[in-house]
């Protein structure tokens, strides 16, 4: 919501504009005032909305042209003033004033204001008012509310500028048709959005628990069983089908708020909108779908204990029918409160486990979640928002994990999601081991991989659930990331996959070793196809041998296609969680190039430091001759000194 509020004051001349601002300020009628009075700066601590409020006032005469267009095109609410004793002020509104802002491109509220109504004798109020307004209103949409005044008497003077400022600070144009008295479709769509959030039970229904805690989310406290009553009496009355199961409906809560604007209610519906994160132009702010979360670098991103209880939650609310598993239809009506399925582009369900049906099962959810909050942890934190995370702070449903390179000094990791890259040779069967990982049937038919794909399943490492995300690229694309030091630093392990059937295959893997630095990263290599006959690699060693050299364990031989996977999958998460092992020339080779520079400068900076003091120690006590006057051959090579 804007922190400022920009009030202009316009009319003919001799209507009242100045007296008006002067009755406001002083709290009583001033009989002669400026043409013009300067502008008028109200604090926020003295105004109920708490901002900052400018009364601009204006002349209508030819000099005063210039000054005027400049603040029409500066207000955020228009005031239009006409005398009630004049009627040639009241038919230039539609005739001059409104045309002259269209004209002027400016499109913000206007409020018009009839003032002198003390000279309507002995009847202030006007019985003809709306018959008088409604024509302009219908055509011109930007005319919110018509306010009659007396800066005389004083007299609904401070109601003008409040109708100003609510004209700006809850607009009725993005909410009401005031044309045809109906809800805007943008705001049909957020508050049907908010209606499916609150439904708690999903039954389509509010009942009396859930309306409470809807009014207590938005406006602090509770609703009395009495209001409630009166509610739902209302809407009986009015609304068909408003009321169903002594809850109140879809239907019934459109209605409500439809009443609350008709009545001049719009901070009502408006705070309601703005609770679940809405901005004037009824679009999710970014502040709310984005709020500030910091990762360090070198560091990942998890779910929190708590978010991985609201995605069980949400996935067994929508579980209708309590198999287990979310079906399309399932996940279509999860995600109706969400700009769609996330993961749509990701050959989504292939990347996770399903149910023999190809519904997604709650393991297969939670393990989606984890890859996802893991490579793009905005977009878990705005799908908390969409889909309703309880916690209005929505970061605590996620942790930032300890940085990778210090775990691998310290040889354990503490960290429950773990990243892989797979790569190899075209053929080799990555995808086919990516598949595997993710229970999906063994295809006979070979579909070069154009883009990347991720797959997630759990790993039990004695007894504690771990997930692992493997991710192919292709190898159109894989030196192009292996290229990348920010995205060979974002792996926990690199697997070399090569085809041990296929005599060229392993040459691949060697010259991509050879091509980038990838030696700090721990490092598994397998050999696919072990079903077929073991073909002799054309290189200078073979691959065991070649994995001797480097101090890591043998290719270990799979099958996909018979099901002799050896376990690989676990010993890649064992590899994630104890890095030291497997990194290749060993464990001091966890550091990139560029560290053991900067630690090698170091340790030759400290030795320096070290001799420089020896040296210094040494000539002091020489001069005190508390030493002898022969000198030791490392004290002769320490000064720099030569026999004569």
């Amino acid at each position: 919501m804007r922190r400022d509020v920009r009030i202009l004051l316009v009319g003919d001349e001799g209507v009242g504009k100045s007296t008006i601002v002067t009755s406001l300020i002083k709290e009583a009628f001033v009989a002669h005032v400026q043409h013009v009075v300067p502008e008028v700066t109200i604090p926020p601590e003295v105004n109920p909305e708490n901002v900052t409020t400018y009364i601009v006032d204006s002349g209508a005469g030819p000099q005063d042209r210039q000054h005027l267009e400049s603040e029409v095109r500066k207000a955020h609410v228009i005031c239009v003033v006409y005398s009630i004793d004049n009627p040639h002020s009241f038919d230039r509104i539609p005739t001059y004033w409104l045309p002259l802002f269209r004209q002027l491109g400016v499109n913000v509220p206007v409020i018009l204001v009839g003032n002198k109504i003390d000279l309507r004798g002995g009847e202030v109020t006007n019985e003809a008012l709306e018959e008088e307004i409604i024509p302009i209103m219908n055509e011109f949409k930007e005319v919110e509310t018509c306010v009659e005044c007396s800066a005389q008497l004083p007299l609904n003077v401070s109601e003008v500028f409040y109708f100003a400022q609510k004209a700006v600070l809850h607009p009725t144009a993005p909410l009401y048709d005031s044309r045809e008295h109906v809800l805007k479709p943008a705001c049909v769509s957020a508050l049907k959005r908010i209606f499916k959030l609150c439904d708690a039970n999903k039954d389509g229904v509010l009942d009396a628990a859930e309306l409470n805690e809807f009014q207590r989310k938005c406006f602090d406290a509770p609703l009395q069983l009495q209001e409630l009553e009166g509610i739902k009496d209302m809407v009986r009355e009015h609304a068909e089908g408003g009321v169903r199961d002594d809850g109140l409906t879809e239907a019934g809560f459109l209605y409500l708020h439809t009443i609350f604007i008709q009545r001049g209610r719009l901070e009502t519906t408006w705070a309601v909108l703005r609770k679940f994160g809405y901005a004037e132009d009824l679009r999710l702010t970014e502040s709310f779908l984005l709020p500030k979360f910091d990762v360090p670098h070198d560091c990942s991103v998890e779910l929190s204990p708590q978010g991985y209880q609201f995605f069980t939650d949400i996935f067994e609310t929508f579980d209708k029918d309590q198999d287990g598993a979310l079906n399309s239809a399932e996940l279509e009506e999860l995600f109706s409160t969400s700009p769609g399925n996330p993961w749509e582009t990701q050959k989504f369900p292939d990347t996770t486990l399903v149910d023999d049906k190809g519904a997604v099962t709650l393991q297969g959810w939670l393990a989606q979640w984890s890859m996802t909050t893991l490579l793009d942890h905005k977009t878990t934190l705005a799908y908390l928002a969409y889909l309703g995370y309880p916690d209005e702070q929505r970061t605590s449903a996620l942790l930032t994990t300890r940085p990778r390179k210090l775990d691998r000094r310290k040889g354990k990791v503490s960290r429950n999601v773990f990243l892989c890259y797979v790569c190899g040779a075209a053929g080799s069967g990555k995808t086919s081991l990516l598949r595997s990982f993710a229970g999906k049937p063994f295809r006979d038919a070979y579909e070069p991989t154009s883009k990347m794909v991720s797959v997630v399943n759990a790993v039990d490492i004695d007894g504690s659930e771990k997930y692992l995300v493997l991710q192919e690229f292709g190898s159109k694309y894989e030196a192009e990331t292996l290229r990348a030091s920010k995205k060979t630093d974002l792996a926990d392990v690199i697997v070399y996959v090569h085809d041990s059937s296929d005599t060229n295959s392993f040459s691949y893997i060697s010259n991509l070793r050879q091509q980038y630095t990838l030696d700090h990263t721990p490092t598994l290599f397998v050999a696919t196809k072990s079903d077929l006959d073991l073909a002799q690699q054309r290189h200078e060693v073979q691959p065991d041998v070649y994995c001797r050299r480097l101090g890591l364990q043998v290719p270990v031989a799979v099958s996909v296609k018979t099901g002799q996977t050896a376990d690989v999958f676990h010993a890649i998460c064992s590899i994630a969680m104890n890095p030291h092992a497997a990194i290749p020339g060993g464990a001091d080779r966890a550091m990139t190039a560029s560290e053991r520079v900067r630690v090698y400068v170091a340790f030759t900076a400290l030795l320096g430091g070290v001799s420089a003091g020896l040296v210094m120690l040494y000539r002091s006590l020489l001069r005190q001759e508390i030493l002898p006057s022969w000198t030791t051959p490392w004290a002769t090579w320490l000064l720099g000194r030569r026999d004569p």
